[in-house]
């Protein structure tokens, strides 16, 4: 009896584990490669249970989502022969387990080396050709755009498809710092001194115009001046031309008095005069008015 039982008992573990060994589960994430003596026979990327060959087959599961892989910094000569370190990261998915067996193996991570060479020889070959201030500015976005299709070319070939590829920080090397501060330094001068020179420029012309537009003003104001003094000095003379004419003998009284007034009433003045000057006259007889002097000449 107990000799029926030990070949039963080793029969049912071999069934249990036949069993066990031919059921595998493929999750959402997930796609199986079935080897059968290390030879592929097929690709699972329905999620599920499954079953295959206990023993004879075995089942290799690869990630199929969205990787990520950080490539080492390293130093790169660009096209202005500067140099740059770069570093960066590339995004990832296996899409065709098959290819990626038979050009890598069973092992996911086996790919990041080979990501890492053909991402750098990808960005030596681009940045090679382009400055210095195309990788700092908006250009870089073009220049990613051409790393991405070499990369995806060359990794197509392993069953990986690369969906990214990104620069997360660009330095310059240590021997490289100060030169290119002191170049910055030295064009924000030369930038700095073409304003001056541009603002000196201006306020010259502005200086000069302002000039100009003031002599005109003055010589404007000058000729008005000129012109309504003219006009003054002939109503002037035109008015006293009209009072000699309305009475000659009143406007040489008050004339002669003007001169009274001018030079003798001012102190410091002095006139040297013959007492029978005409001019004094009238400070020895005073002005007979018109009605008197014509009456006097009739009586004689």
């Amino acid at each position: 009896m107990n000799r029926l039982l030990i070949p039963a008992a080793a029969l049912g573990v071999v069934v249990l584990l036949a069993l066990f060994g031919s059921v595998y589960t493929v999750r959402q994430t997930q796609e199986a490669l079935i080897t059968q003596f290390g030879k592929p026979v097929a690709v699972v990327t329905k999620p599920g249970l499954h079953f295959k060959t206990p023993f004879v087959q075995t089942v290799i599961l690869f990630d199929n989502r969205l990787q990520m892989d950080v490539f080492p910094a390293e130093e790169t000569i660009l096209g202005d022969q500067k140099r740059l370190i770069v570093d960066g990261f590339a995004e990832y998915r296996i899409v065709d387990p098959l290819a990626y067996y038979q050009t890598v193996g069973p092992f996911p991570d086996a790919i990041l080396q080979r990501l890492d060479a053909v991402v750098s020889a990808s960005m030596r070959n681009v940045l090679a050709s382009v400055s210095l201030v195309s990788v700092l500015t908006s250009s870089r976005t073009h220049l990613l755009a051409q790393v991405l299709t070499q990369v995806r070319r060359a990794m197509r070939q392993f069953g990986v498809q690369v969906v990214d590829v990104r620069i997360s920080r660009t330095s310059l090397p240590t021997q490289n710092t100060d030169a290119v501060l002191k170049r910055m330094r030295a064009e924000r001068e030369r930038v700095a001194a073409q304003l001056r020179a541009q603002g000196a420029e201006a306020a010259l012309k502005i200086t000069a115009d302002a000039d100009r537009q003031r002599t005109v003003l003055l010589a404007d104001a000058k000729a008005q001046a000129a012109g309504l003094r003219g006009e003054g000095e002939a109503k002037s003379i035109d008015i006293y031309a009209k009072a000699v004419g309305q009475d000659p003998r009143f406007y040489g009284i008050w004339r002669t008095l003007e001169a009274y007034r001018q030079g003798l009433g001012k102190p410091g003045n002095k006139l040297v005069l013959s007492p029978d000057s005409p001019l004094l006259r009238y400070l020895r007889h005073a002005p007979v008015p018109p009605a008197a002097a014509s009456a006097a000449a009739a009586g004689h």
